[in-house]
C-alpha cells in the first residue's frame, strides 16, 4: 500500500479450530449462516463467484485469487464502489484458538475514500463478530438484525 492510499485492518479471535473457521469462510452454506444470504460457489484460486444480500438488496462478484488451506483466502471486489482486494490470514493459537485478519485495499486518501473505507471496517467488524457467534455457538446474529 503506498502512502496515498487507506486500507482495511482488523482481526479477531475464534474459539474453534483452524479447520472449523476456514471451511465456515469458504463455504456458501456455511457463509449463510452469519455473512451472505447465499453464494453459488466455494471459494477456490481463480474462480468468479456471486455472493448475495437478500436484507441488503446486494449481489456481488467475488473474483478468488488465492485459496490456502487453513491459511489464507483473497479475492477481489467491488462492494464499496471501487475493485479493492480483500485478504483473510488464519492463525492457529493453539488447540482450539483462530485468529482471522482481514485487510481490505486500496482506496484514495480523499473524503470519498475515508466514507469508504469507515463503511468498509464497519462490515468486516460485523462479519467476524457474526463469524465468531456462528462458530463457537451457532447462532446467526444477522437475523433481524436490519430493520427498514
Amino acid at each position: 500500500m503506498s502512502n496515498n492510499n487507506l486500507a482495511v485492518n482488523t482481526q479477531m479471535g475464534i474459539l474453534k479450530p483452524i479447520q472449523d473457521v476456514f471451511e465456515a469462510i469458504i463455504d456458501p452454506e456455511k457463509m449463510s449462516g452469519y455473512f451472505i444470504s447465499s453464494g453459488n460457489g466455494h471459494l477456490e484460486s481463480g474462480k468468479t463467484i456471486t455472493w448475495i444480500w437478500e436484507d441488503y438488496g446486494a449481489k456481488h462478484d467475488i473474483k478468488v485469487q488465492g485459496v490456502e488451506e487453513n491459511k489464507y483466502i483473497s479475492f477481489k471486489w467491488s462492494a464499496s464502489g471501487v475493485e479493492t482486494l480483500v485478504e483473510l490470514t488464519l492463525e492457529e493459537k493453539g488447540e482450539s484458538h483462530t485468529l482471522v485478519k482481514v485487510k481490505e485495499r486500496e482506496w484514495p486518501l480523499d473524503e470519498k475514500g475515508v466514507e469508504r473505507i469507515l463503511g468498509q471496517t464497519q462490515g468486516w467488524v460485523n462479519m467476524l463478530c457474526c463469524l465468531k457467534a456462528y462458530v463457537e455457538h451457532n447462532i446467526n446474529l444477522r437475523v433481524g438484525a436490519l430493520i427498514k
